[in-house]
C-alpha cells in the first residue's frame, strides 16, 4: 500500500522539529540522523493504528524519502545514488534529465515550485561558493565529488539551469581502461612508459568523452618517488600518489575581491618544487602559463576539448594569445611544437563507449606556423592499430629503462 502524501509530509516535519532541537547537521551527522529518521517512522507507525492518522504503507520508503529530503538532495538524491547515472540536468523544474552510458534521457521527476532553488541553495552550502545576480554562474563540488554547474535568470529565460556531473571513476589505471575496452594492450604499455619517461601529454576530446577519466589512469603511471601539483577550476582529479598537492579556483567575493584564477594557480604551483605539474583544463590564457612551465623542463599534463589531436594542437597555439597582445604566434608556434610530446585524443562512440581515437605524436618542429604531428597510434576499422610514427626523446625512454622499439613494435597479425 503507497503511503500518502500527507504521511510523508508529517514525518519530514516531525523529524525536521527533532533535528534542531538536538541542534543536528545531516551533512555533519547522518548517522543520527538516519536513526532518528527511523526512530521517528517506527513511532508514527504505531501511533497511526490507534489514531486518525494516515497509515504508512512502506515504512522503508518513507525513511528513504525523508533521509532525501533532509540529509539529501531531494528528488534528485535518487539519480545521485544510481551507479548507472553519469549526469543529472535540469532546464527547468518539470524537465530532469540523467545520462547513462552517454545516452541521455527524461526523467519523471518533477520539483515543486521553489524547490530546485532550495536545492541549489543546498548544495552549495558545503562548497563554500554562491551564485547571485552579480555571481549568474557557478562551479562546485558536492561532497560525494560530483561537479555542479547553475546558472541563474536572468542569463538563463526563465529558470537556472543545473548541472550535475558525477565523478563515476569507472577506471584508476590504463590496465582497467584496457579491460573496458578504451584502449588496447600495445597503447596502454605506450602510455605508461611515456608517462614515466616524462613526456608532456594533452589529453583531448569532447564533452563527457572521459577526459579526465584518462588523465587520472594517466597520473597513475607517474613514478611513487615523484612530487605532484594539480590545479583545477574545482576538484576532480583523484591522484593515487604519496606526494600530491591539489589546489583549485577561488570565486570573488561579495566586494569583488579575493579571486584566484587558474592561471594565478599555475604559477603558484612552480614555486611549489614540482617534480610534474597536472592542470584538469586548460580553457583560457592559463595556457600561457602552462606552456612556459612545461617549456622549462617541468614534466605535465592536461586536458582540453577538441574535436581530434591536430584541432587540440591547434588550439593550443591559439589559447596563449588571450594571455595579452604582446603575445603572437611567433613565440607561441614553436613553444607548443618544443613543449607538447604527445596528445591523447579520446571520444565517445555512437554506443556511448569511450574509446581513445588517436595518439599523436609532436617531434618538435613547425613549419610555416603549423606544428608537425605523426601518429602513433590511428583508428583504423574502428580498432586502435600502431601507425607509423615515433614519439620525440627516445633517450627518456631509454634512461627509465624502456624499449621504445619493442613498444611500438607491430603485432604479428599486422
Amino acid at each position: 500500500m503507497p503511503t500518502s502524501t500527507s504521511a510523508l509530509d508529517v514525518v519530514d516535519g516531525e523529524v525536521r522539529e527533532l533535528i534542531r532541537r538536538r541542534g543536528l547537521d545531516p551533512f555533519t551527522d547522518p548517522g543520527p540522523v538516519r536513526v532518528l529518521v527511523r526512530d521517528v517512522v517506527a513511532d508514527y507507525s504505531e501511533r497511526s493504528l490507534t489514531s486518525a492518522l494516515p497509515p504508512i504503507g512502506d515504512p522503508d520508503g518513507v525513511v528513504r524519502d525523508v533521509l532525501d529530503r533532509v540529509a539529501g538532495f531531494g528528488p534528485l538524491q535518487r539519480w545521485l545514488d544510481d551507479p548507472e547515472v553519469e549526469e543529472i540536468w535540469v532546464n527547468e523544474p518539470g524537465r530532469v534529465f540523467v545520462a547513462r552510458r552517454g545516452r541521455s534521457e527524461l526523467t519523471t521527476t518533477i520539483l515543486g515550485a521553489g524547490e530546485l532553488a532550495d536545492l541549489v541553495e543546498r548544495m552549495l552550502r558545503t562548497s563554500g561558493r554562491r551564485i547571485d545576480m552579480s555571481q549568474p554562474f557557478v562551479d562546485a563540488v558536492l561532497p560525494d565529488g560530483s561537479r555542479l554547474h547553475v546558472v541563474i535568470p536572468d542569463v538563463t529565460r526563465r529558470h537556472m539551469a543545473v548541472n550535475i556531473r558525477k565523478f563515476v571513476l569507472q577506471a584508476h589505471s590504463l590496465d582497467e581502461l584496457v579491460a573496458t575496452g578504451t584502449l588496447p594492450v600495445q597503447a596502454a604499455r605506450f602510455l605508461e612508459a611515456a608517462v614515466a619517461a616524462g613526456l608532456n601529454v594533452l589529453v583531448s576530446g569532447g564533452t563527457q568523452a572521459g577526459k579526465t577519466t584518462l588523465l587520472n589512469c594517466l597520473v597513475a603511471a607517474v613514478p611513487a618517488r615523484e612530487r605532484v601539483i594539480t590545479c583545477e577550476e574545482v576538484f576532480e582529479l583523484r591522484v593515487p600518489l604519496p606526494d600530491v598537492v591539489a589546489m583549485q579556483t577561488r570565486q570573488p567575493n561579495l566586494e569583488g575581491a579575493g579571486e584566484i584564477p587558474l592561471r594565478r594557480l599555475v604559477k603558484e604551483a612552480l614555486r611549489m618544487r614540482p617534480s610534474r605539474i597536472v592542470v584538469g583544463e586548460v580553457r583560457q590564457e592559463e595556457c600561457l602559463d602552462l606552456l612556459i612551465a612545461l617549456n622549462s623542463g617541468l614534466p605535465g599534463m592536461c586536458t582540453l576539448h577538441a574535436n581530434s589531436a591536430r584541432e587540440a594542437v591547434v588550439k593550443m597555439c591559439t589559447l596563449p594569445l588571450l594571455a595579452g597582445d604582446n603575445i603572437g604566434h611567433a613565440f607561441v608556434v614553436p613553444t607548443v611544437a618544443a613543449s607538447v610530446d604527445l596528445v591523447v585524443h579520446v571520444a565517445t562512440e555512437p554506443s556511448g563507449q569511450r574509446r581513445v581515437r588517436e595518439v599523436v605524436a609532436v617531434p618538435g618542429r613547425a613549419e610555416g606556423g603549423v606544428v608537425e604531428l605523426a601518429d602513433v597510434f590511428t583508428t583504423r576499422g574502428g580498432r586502435l592499430v600502431r601507425a607509423e610514427g615515433f614519439p620525440p626523446h627516445p633517450e627518456r625512454f631509454a634512461a627509465a629503462g624502456f624499449d621504445l622499439a619493442a613498444l611500438l613494435e607491430a603485432p604479428a597479425w599486422r
